[in-house]
């Protein structure tokens, strides 16, 4: 985070000064363009510093590979969650069903074994709607 806020403060609070703003570059090791170290708007001259030395996308991979627990380290009772509704207890599902927890536990990428892939939707909700902020 360090380097980041320095990128930051180079960019917004100094000087602007351009051969300031071409070490940094140079130190960071990425190559923009003069326009965009001149330019009089802030926004611009950090999004061509940051979208090269941090791509967000490559940033973000990274980060979730690096921070996402191993599939392999997952508890029995953590999958049993994933593979059914809260209102639904594990023993009652099918046969078949039940028996994929042995698979999704041995996350074996074998041909042989089975693909399991789970599906989440989130979306953004309000907190006044959850029954822990309703009054009464």
């Amino acid at each position: 985070m360090d380097n980041i806020w320095k990128v930051y403060n180079t960019i917004l609070e100094q000087s602007r000064d351009v051969s300031q703003l071409e070490k940094l570059a140079s130190a960071l090791n990425v190559k923009v363009a003069a326009k965009d170290l001149k330019s009089s708007d802030n926004r611009v001259t950090v999004k061509a510093i940051m979208s090269q030395w941090l791509p967000i996308s490559r940033a973000t991979l990274s980060m979730v590979a690096d921070y996402t627990p191993s599939p392999l380290d997952i508890a029995e009772e953590r999958v049993e969650a994933l593979m059914c509704d809260h209102s639904v207890k594990f023993d009652s599902l099918h046969d078949e069903t039940r028996a994929l927890k042995s698979h999704f536990l041995k996350c074996s990428s074998e041909d042989s074994e089975p693909v399991i892939v789970y599906v989440s939707k989130m979306f953004a909700v309000d907190r006044e709607i959850f029954p822990e902020n309703q009054p009464g």
